[in-house]
């Protein structure tokens, strides 16, 4: 027999959850909090899918802080700051209500949970290294928006797809608030506002129906979109103005620079080395730089790779237009390669991408994780085929965010 739980609850948070909610129990059930810190005890509220006691987990939000941490701040968004009802908070800054410093803590031990659970013994978790020393604030190039049916222009509530209505957007570059402030008579849909290296920025509108490709434009877009630029040192690159690239101003960089640093004497003239994921060849011409002629890069996205061949044309490399996996397992047996730079989406590689990459035998392979569960899983993967991780280094390119980015080196 079940019983309907409280709909409030009195909580010591113990822990952080990855996904950015924090941990709690009640009664021997683990509870999933928003907007609290481990060592608080806050009230919160249970959501409306935590109703009964077959649920192996409740969630939960935070209404009230009733013993703070010290390093509880006032939230760097106002709009989502828990004095407001749960289902008026935008989603965006799970994180914002916590100084940097400790956000970075907090990250960590999510990282170094997940390796302990997934990856095997041994691997200690890095540091979270800041890209920058400001207040983690105006660094998001890339913002979308959704307009409801009534004209409702704003960032959808957390965990749902309600638009609110805001007056600040303080994680976002200062042109792209500006723009965003200024919306005026949008359609029902979303908007993204992206401004690429050139400082201006774009308003793009579309239909919600329409649903984006994973590194190229929105799938459902009919016309030809805006062709941009992306500057990584001296290096130019060209994507479509709605495609995939780092949020981060800085990110793109940082990753290029992590990867050269890792991959530097892994790369030679003589080996093919490939760029798996490869977007618009970001990685590609990293390879390149560290003096690799027979480059390939691997994407799903046709017009993501018709980017990368012309961006990595000094290079004569091959850009190749299919899944990951399908493409690895159609290369000859025993093709061999000399380094694998690997940066997949957030649901991580994968073991039939991992099992392929092991047969192709590559030298070294420099893993870029956007999702340090994905990465933990296929680190273990990797692991048990007998591959050494040599090098972990984790960058805090997401302020007031749960997100951040990791990059591994393997060996055989």
């Amino acid at each position: 027999m079940t019983s309907t739980p409280p709909t409030l609850l009195d909580l010591d948070i113990t822990g952080i959850a990855h996904g950015g909610t924090f941990i709690a129990r009640h009664e021997g059930r683990v509870v999933f909090v928003s907007d609290a810190i481990p060592g608080e005890r806050v009230r919160a509220r249970l959501t409306a899918d935590s109703t009964d006691d077959a649920k192996s987990f409740w969630r939960a939000e935070t209404i009230e802080v009733l013993e703070a941490s010290e390093h509880r701040r006032p939230h760097i968004w106002p709009e989502a700051d828990v004095s407001r009802d749960p289902a008026d908070r935008p989603g965006g800054a799970d994180l914002g209500h916590i100084d940097l410093a400790h956000q970075r803590v907090l990250k960590r031990q999510v990282l170094a949970e997940a390796l302990d659970r997934f990856a095997g013994e041994g691997l200690r978790a890095p540091e979270i290294e800041a890209v920058d020393s400001s207040d983690g604030t105006g660094w998001r190039t890339r913002v979308s928006l959704h307009v409801d049916e009534d004209g409702v222009v704003g960032p959808f509530a957390t965990r749902s797809h309600r638009a609110i209505p805001v007056a600040s957007h303080p994680l976002a570059r200062p042109a792209v608030a500006e723009a965003a402030a200024a919306l005026r008579d949008a359609r029902p849909g979303r908007v993204d506002l992206i401004e690429p290296a050139d400082g201006r920025v774009r308003v793009i509108r579309r239909d919600d129906t329409a649903p984006r490709g994973p590194r190229g434009r929105g799938r459902g877009s009919r016309s030809t979109p805006e062709i941009v630029h992306e500057q990584v040192g001296d290096r130019r690159f060209q994507l479509d103005a709605d495609g995939f690239w780092q949020v981060h101003p800085r990110a793109a960089s940082v990753l290029d620079a992590a990867v050269y640093a890792l991959l530097d004497g892994h790369v030679d003239e003589s080996s093919t080395h490939y760029d798996l994921y490869g977007g618009v060849g970001l990685f590609g011409a990293t390879l390149g730089d560290l003096g690799g002629t027979d480059i390939v890069t691997v994407e799903s996205s046709r017009r993501a790779t018709e980017h990368a061949r012309v961006n990595l044309a000094h290079l004569d490399a091959t850009a190749v237009t299919a899944r990951v996996d399908r493409f690895l397992a159609g290369l000859p047996a025993n093709a061999g390669a000399g380094a694998v730079v690997l940066d997949p989406p957030r649901a991580g590689a994968g073991r039939a991408v991992v099992d392929a990459l092991h047969e192709l035998a590559p030298d070294a392979i420099a893993y870029v994780a956007c999702d340090p569960v994905a990465l933990a899983r296929d680190l273990g993967t990797f692991r048990g085929h007998g591959w050494n991780v040599e090098a972990l280094r984790a960058f805090d390119l997401f302020p007031h965010s749960h997100h951040f980015e990791v990059v591994a080196l393997l060996t055989r």
